[in-house]
């Protein structure tokens, strides 16, 4: 299977099994799971690995981003509904609810992200209300306008410090991104519009959609309908920030001057080539080609070889797991990550 309908079938797969359980139960709730578990791991470790393709490149495909932001927004809502129905057999409950979360974290947040980084103000539109309807909105300013500006520096609330667990992570990264982006966009807001910038604001929206899509919530399902999204919104959110934590774990700039470090590189961001949780995270973990250039599509995305940049031991799936170990996953990364840091440094010197 070519590159491109890889996209579709891995991150269109399991949507559909999401919405056939919906309407038939059945086996749909299992084989939804499956889709975004046992079904990547095989694949991942069956196939060959993205290096294969490296440097070919595939039209934008706007089309697949337009279809999964439609699908995320439609799931969202048949999720709300049927998972709060006490009609609903707890297992069918449980199940759908995994791999709704899943492929939420996954593939929704990967396709919001491409969404924010495209040029066409309709598609950033769309991406930005992907990221509110998992009340997550602020990663709309703060990824473009923070991360990809202080990426591997102190500066950077996305960047895992060596030895800092994901759980201790999760609230610096959260609270420190939602404070941030606020920052970065009043500072360009106030030298483009002086007084009146707040009027501008986009976390009026970030908040304002935040609020719009619980009390959405509560109207289709009544307040186990909010307990259900909020749910959903929070597992997503968390693998958003594991995303982050995995892909930048330990990796530090250069600092050669007070308060200036070395421009960002191949080195700074954790890579990964295996081909179908590639797939269905749109390239994210080609992210070391993304930082390099953040309007690039996904399609066209390239992995950089094992001698430029760092890459993670097993998947980035794995690895994510590999991370609520903090014992396991400091025994498998730090040594990794230093070796890289101080190789960063001796480049820079």
């Amino acid at each position: 299977m070519g590159p491109k309908p890889a996209f579709w079938v891995a991150t269109l797969l399991p949507l559909i099994c999401l919405c056939a359980g919906v309407i038939w139960s059945g086996a749909w709730p299992v084989l939804a799971l499956l889709s975004m578990t046992l079904v990547v791991r095989l694949l991942d470790r069956l196939g060959a690995d993205l290096d294969s393709d490296e440097g070919v490149e595939f039209p934008a495909d706007t089309g697949l981003a337009v279809v999964l932001g439609v699908g995320q927004l439609v799931l969202l809502a048949a999720m709300v509904w049927h998972l709060s129905r006490a009609t609903t057999p707890v297992a069918d409950r449980a199940l759908l609810f995994a791999a709704a979360a899943l492929w939420l974290g996954q593939v929704g947040n990967s396709n919001a992200h491409e969404l924010i980084h495209r040029p066409q103000r309709g598609l950033r539109s769309l991406g930005k209300l992907l990221f509110v309807s998992v009340l997550y909105g602020h990663h709309a300013s703060a990824h473009p306008k923070v991360h990809h500006t202080h990426v591997a520096t102190p500066k950077d609330p996305a960047t895992a410090r060596l030895g800092e667990s994901f759980f201790a992570y999760v609230p610096r990264a959260w609270i420190g991104g939602f404070v941030a982006g606020q920052r970065a966009e009043a500072r360009m807001l106030q030298a483009r519009h002086g007084a009146g910038w707040w009027r501008h604001d986009p976390y009026i929206f970030y908040v304002g959609g935040a609020l719009g899509f619980c009390a959405l919530a509560a109207w289709v399902a009544g307040p186990g309908g909010v307990l259900v999204y909020l749910a959903l919104a929070a597992c997503a959110q968390l693998q958003l920030l594991m995303s982050d934590y995995v892909q930048h774990y330990g990796l530090q700039r250069a600092e050669i001057a007070p308060g200036r470090y070395a421009p960002v590189g191949s080195a700074h961001s954790w890579n990964a080539p295996h081909w179908y949780s590639g797939a269905l995270m749109l390239h994210a973990p080609r992210h070391s080609d993304h930082h390099a250039h953040p309007a690039r599509p996904f399609p066209q995305l390239t992995l950089p070889p094992r001698d430029v940049a760092p890459r993670l031991p097993r998947s980035l799936p794995v690895m994510a797991c590999v991370a609520c170990v903090p014992p396991l996953w400091r025994r498998m990364m730090d040594r990794r990550a230093q070796a890289w840091a101080a190789r960063a440094s001796a480049d820079a010197a």
